[in-house]
């Protein structure tokens, strides 16, 4: 523990017996002689009041519990960024015990970090050293100016996380001499911003990752800082009590994966000011309290042209409860992949396998949901049984397999945006038979050519073998497209409502 206090002690950040606190005052403390510190804990539980002594207010804390007064020599200040590498990673002349194997979350992915022995004895030489975890190693500032450069200038990949950084000028220290730096994980920092873009530095032209959960950080400062991040693809801001204020301007427009999980002050109005993010590709919303989704620009059956490049939506631990919800994410233009976990749509008595199906089935583009492939053969299954679950209801509703006397009313419409595109009500006539009477079937956009076939087959007692396939659409008259491969669908096609099935044998 120290002896002597800092100069700039105050808002400091030390570890007292394994908790993590920032000061807040130095000083004297009536009627008790000598020095003490007022820290206020980041756990609110370890304090026993709010910074008042007597009736005396010595600081202020955000919560009434968080607050205490600590002798000075009983608080660790930590050490510098190259003592921390020293203590890890350099070989004594005497061996040491063997360190154990952690895990670190960076976003929601487990890494294992770079602590444990084989490791060190392979890294033993700083200047080597690439992947580098100080996770929890009291680390509070890069120390002397050149000093990390010289020792570990190769650098490329750092786990900063759980120290006692107090500021972002600090981690700038650190950066500015890692000129490889790619990835940069700074989670449980308690760290101060800048409230105005910092002047260009270039300690971050490398950085492609950067995890800044559970820092503090507000959106405000987010985009302050982002100047610095020139080609940064992956960001993590989870548990930071973040409020999307304004929309990215000339900044973020590199990130391809944005994690906003578990800031409870995020609603869809917010989200929309993030919407035009060209490159973003992941979007991580777990546990916000999303329970709503409407893309005003966009209407029954289209698309929106929020979220062009969003491929991976990430919604679990929310409290989506409507099928509308689904129904809206079906506008997303290159939307892939979902998961949804833990919602109470989802989660509630229904069948676990059904409620996957409507998914599916209300979402044309998904290929995986909740980490699990949707198979063409899955999604024939989900959308036939979507249309025998609510094909009584369309009737009701106006819909006919005629299409000229076909008029579901707006409401169903609105329930089931999708419905209509399933039921591909076409003509099949039988050019080389004209004793055959032509007919209407109604068949889903996904079936196969292969399966059509197989109907026809069985409709008209002729081999598989034998049938030639190909339609016409009123849209190009006088032109007929061959549907040849038997493994494509008939969405693939492009067959559309009304359009002329036209059958060779």
């Amino acid at each position: 523990m120290n002896s002597t206090l800092p100069s700039d002690v105050i808002g400091r950040r030390v570890e007292v017996n394994g908790e993590h606190a920032t000061v807040r005052f130095s000083g004297i403390v009536p009627p008790v002689a000598g020095p003490w510190l007022g820290v206020e804990w980041d756990n609110p539980e370890r304090g026993k009041h709010d910074g008042s002594h007597e009736g005396t207010v010595y600081f202020k804390c955000r919560h009434p519990t968080a607050g205490s007064f600590i002798r000075p020599n009983k608080v660790n200040f930590g050490v510098d960024f190259l003592t921390a590498i020293k203590n890890r990673y350099v070989l004594e002349d005497e061996p040491k015990e063997e360190e154990t194997e952690q895990i670190v979350i960076i976003g929601n992915k487990p890494v294992e970090t770079i602590g444990f022995d084989s490791v060190i004895k392979q890294q033993s030489q700083l200047s080597k050293l690439q992947d580098v975890s100080l996770r929890n190693c009291a680390v509070n500032g890069a120390g002397d100016q050149g000093g990390i450069a010289k020792a570990c200038p190769n650098i490329r990949s750092i786990d900063l996380s759980k120290n006692l950084l107090s500021s972002w000028e600090e981690v700038i220290d650190i950066a500015n001499q890692l000129k490889h730096l790619e990835v940069l994980n700074l989670s449980e920092n308690k760290l101060t911003f800048p409230s105005s873009s910092p002047s260009p530095t270039g300690a971050f032209s490398m950085l492609k990752v950067l995890v800044l959960n559970r820092t503090g950080i507000t959106w405000a400062e987010v985009l302050c800082c982002a100047s610095g991040w020139p080609v940064l693809e992956k960001l993590y801001l989870e548990s930071n009590n973040i409020v999307i204020s304004e929309r990215p301007t000339d900044v973020l427009q590199t990130v391809k994966l944005l994690d906003l999980s578990s800031n409870q002050s995020i609603d869809e109005n917010q989200l929309f000011l993030i919407a035009y993010l060209p490159r973003l590709e992941q979007l991580i919303l777990s546990d916000i309290g999303i329970s709503s989704i409407h893309f005003p620009d966009a209407g029954i059956g289209c698309k929106t042209s929020m979220f062009p490049s969003l491929q991976y939506l990430v919604l679990n631990d929310n409290q989506i409860a409507q099928w509308s919800f689904m129904n809206e994410l079906d506008k997303l233009q290159s939307l892939h992949a979902l998961s949804c976990t833990r919602n109470p749509l989802t989660e509630g008595s229904k069948d676990a396998q059904t409620t996957r199906q409507f998914i599916i089935a209300r979402i044309g583009q998904l290929r995986t949901l909740n980490k699990c492939a949707v198979e063409p053969e899955e999604r024939r299954g989900a959308e036939l049984d979507y249309r025998k679950a609510f094909g009584n209801e369309w009737k009701k509703a106006g819909g006919h397999q005629d299409p000229e006397k076909n008029r579901p009313n707006e409401e169903f419409l609105a329930a089931h945006p999708r419905y209509q595109a399933l039921c591909l009500t076409l003509k099949i006539k039988y050019p080389n038979q004209l004793d055959q009477k032509v007919i209407e079937k109604q068949l889903p956009e996904s079936m196969t050519v292969q399966k059509v076939k197989g109907l026809l087959s069985r409709l008209l007692k002729v081999p598989v073998s034998e049938l030639l396939l190909s339609y016409e659409s009123p849209k190009m008259p006088g032109k007929e497209i061959e549907l040849e491969n038997d493994l494509q669908s008939l969405q693939f096609y492009s067959v559309e409502n009304g359009d002329c099935l036209l059958v060779r044998w």
